[in-house]
């Protein structure tokens, strides 16, 4: 009989997180699709096949639910991007595919900036975790220079609108906007390097 009841106990937690994880999988995706005034917890019920008082019991309102997406989402982001420190390959190939699955849903929280505070919050924290990426990957060569002048070029030649710019504004294939934005990149650690006249040569 214990073992029965905690069978059963077992099993509805298993299909209570599974519910959690549908709704904000489903929030997600919704943020990345269309602008946040237009996602109601209706369209997130429907979504992840559930009712509103379903999403209520998880996460109390709206607003708890978008801070719950947010969180998961920023987890999610952190375990796409992981680079080895100097893997400059590695790296760029890793946040191409960031990119691509989820560029086109941070354009559309860039644009909503101005108006979002939701979006807001998104963006800022989105900024500062690729500032804090790019100063990780190039740990080596920014702690040589130990300014915030190569930082903020690199952070450039990785940034969103750098990949916008390629991929979607030229239509350029994923490998070519990679090699190009890897000869960004090279570019500005090309210039970091001390001249030969510099070093004595």
């Amino acid at each position: 009989m214990k073992m029965a009841r905690r069978y059963a106990m077992t099993a509805r937690a298993e299909s209570v997180a599974r519910t959690r994880d549908r709704i904000l999988d489903t929030t997600i995706a919704l943020h990345l699709e269309r602008p946040i005034a237009d996602i109601s917890l209706d369209l997130v019920a429907e979504g992840a096949g559930v009712s509103v008082q379903t999403v209520l019991r998880h996460f109390g309102n709206r607003a708890g639910l978008f801070e719950a997406a947010l969180e998961r989402g920023a987890k999610e982001i952190g375990r796409e991007r992981e680079a080895a420190p100097g893997d400059v390959e590695g790296a760029l190939r890793v946040l191409i595919d960031h990119y691509e699955q989820r560029g086109d849903g941070v354009l559309l929280f860039l644009k909503q900036e101005a108006d979002e505070p939701h979006a807001k919050r998104i963006v800022v924290n989105g900024r500062r975790t690729h500032r804090a990426w790019v100063a990780r990957v190039f740990d080596r060569v920014l702690a040589e220079r130990r300014d915030d002048e190569l930082l903020d070029l690199l952070v450039v030649a990785t940034d969103v609108y750098c990949w916008k710019l390629l991929r979607r504004d030229r239509g350029l294939s994923r490998r070519l906007t990679e090699q190009r934005m890897r000869r960004l990149v090279d570019a500005v650690l090309e210039s970091a390097r001390p001249s030969r006249r510099n070093s004595g040569a």
